[in-house]
């Protein structure tokens, strides 16, 4: 029996929805049906909006260190969810369990705790010359959430701009929303005042626009693919908002010709995988020196055959299926594309794995394309695939690495530090690992070009949610 889920949280309590109609949610494992929710309407959308701009003169009028503490209890009472949170999301995403405990609840956690702490380090208020300068709440956030890492992308909207002391109206994805569904309740437990955080989920053309068009939505956060990004931004412009927009990626891991290669093969295809490939900013194209693409191939075939392909409860899985049927289907169409337009297969393919017959999986592919600009080096493909393409020395990686709209994550492996820093300052990405650098969560998060507007994450994030207001004071 699916679980179901029959109300929003607006203005502080759980409240029937206008409408009735519902939205299933797939286990992605399965192909069945998980839970069901609601199916929010515009007038849905508007009562949040409502409770949220009533509720920003009060909140926005704490102090940091009050709000701080707001957000430390939200992190307490999630810690107690953590194992439900876990499984919610492997359940919803298809991430294997293990994997989803450590990054999907333990990330945000991180995040929360981080928040909670900055309020006392944060410049708040600075005098420059005879004005005080503040930093002021942007005021009521519409925050517009994708499923690939649902709390952890809410997690860097909500906690942020409470501790800025916006207001929030959350439009999770209705691909994964439970995860939403258990952090308002830890919200509630929290003790937030009344209308400072609102749930409503429910469709991006019907609740999301009414985000991003009402006037008394002061900014919109948006995570999600460029094509959606573009609308929220064209909306949200007829009422100039301020907008943040994390996007799209085809982040290149490039590789010269003094570099580990076995190690630089290893880490990006770990890379490319986390979640299946449903990460905007995987290392999806590996830019090898011509001379050693077979060699390159090879080893991303090998580190592959070593990824157990399973349900996301299943004991040893350690790659999960995609989202959905449309995902899945996509994928597979686009590995079909690559090989037609001449790419050269190496492991993995478009049929259904035999030993998985139900459940939206794909096998991990490796995918040799000398084009630069056939359609799987381009395209966002968010799967299981990895597109390996030669360079001909230093300038011609460079060239295939910026050869995207988009600029999101890369990598750079070399013999040295010193060489793969200069390589990396000419790549127009937001975040470059140099030689197997670890994802730092405490710096900027965020796009390039096509890749979005803004950044997440540390206090690069908060300062997204703030507005500078200077004072003129009198001299004496």
């Amino acid at each position: 029996m699916p679980m179901l889920r029959t109300q929003f949280y607006i203005d502080g309590q759980w409240t029937d929805p206008v409408g009735s109609d519902t939205i299933e949610v797939i286990d992605p494992s399965t192909a069945q049906p998980y839970a069901r929710i609601p199916a929010g309407t515009p007038a849905d959308a508007e009562r949040a909006v409502a409770a949220a701009h009533a509720a920003f003169d009060g909140w926005s009028r704490t102090t940091p260190a009050e709000r701080a503490a707001a957000v430390g209890r939200i992190a307490q009472a999630l810690e107690a969810r953590s194992a439900e949170l876990a499984e919610a999301i492997a359940r919803e995403v298809g991430m294997p369990l293990k994997m989803a405990s450590r990054v999907q609840v333990g990330g945000p956690l991180w995040h929360w705790k981080n928040y909670a702490a900055m309020a006392e380090r944060f410049e708040w208020e600075r005098q420059v010359g005879n004005s005080l300068v503040l930093r002021q709440p942007v005021g009521v956030v519409g925050a517009i959430t994708p499923w690939n890492f649902p709390l952890n992308q809410i997690t860097l909207k909500v906690a942020p701009a409470l501790l800025a002391g916006c207001t929030v109206v959350l439009k999770p994805s209705e691909v994964a929303p439970i995860n939403a569904f258990l952090l308002a309740e830890a919200i509630h437990e929290a003790g937030l005042p009344a209308g400072v955080f609102n749930l409503v989920t429910g469709y991006g053309p019907v609740v999301g626009e009414v985000l991003a068009r009402d006037p008394r939505v002061d900014m919109v956060s948006f995570t999600g693919s460029t094509r959606a990004g573009r609308r929220v931004a064209e909306l949200a412009a007829a009422t100039v908002k301020k907008l943040a927009l994390e996007l799209g990626g085809k982040s290149a891991a490039v590789v010269l010709d003094d570099a580990d290669l076995p190690a630089a093969v290893k880490a990006t295809v770990s890379n490319c995988l986390l979640n299946s490939g449903q990460t905007c900013s995987a290392h999806t194209r590996l830019v090898v020196p011509r001379n050693r693409l077979d060699e390159a191939a090879a080893l991303a075939a090998e580190a592959m055959a070593k990824m157990n392909l399973g349900p996301a409860l299943a004991e040893g899985s350690r790659l999960g299926p995609l989202v959905s049927e449309a995902q899945r289907d996509r994928v597979r169409e686009l590995i079909r594309r690559g090989v037609a337009e001449g790419a050269r297969l190496v492991c993995g393919g478009a049929e259904q794995p035999a030993d998985l017959p139900e459940g939206y999986f794909v096998s991990p592919t490796v995918l040799v394309c000398e084009d630069a600009k056939a359609t799987v080096a381009q395209e966002e493909i968010f799967g299981p695939v990895l597109v390996l393409l030669p360079h001909d020395g230093d300038e011609d990686a460079i060239r295939i690495a910026n050869d995207s709209i988009y600029g999101l994550g890369g990598a750079v492996w070399a013999g040295s530090d010193e060489r793969a820093l200069a390589v990396a300052r000419r790549i127009r990405s937001g975040q470059i690992d140099i030689n197997g650098g670890a994802f730092n969560p405490r710096a900027p998060f965020g796009g390039f070009k096509h890749s979005g507007l803004g950044r997440e994450g540390g206090e690069y994030g908060l300062e997204e949610f703030l507005e500078y207001q200077a004072l003129q004071l009198r001299q004496s």
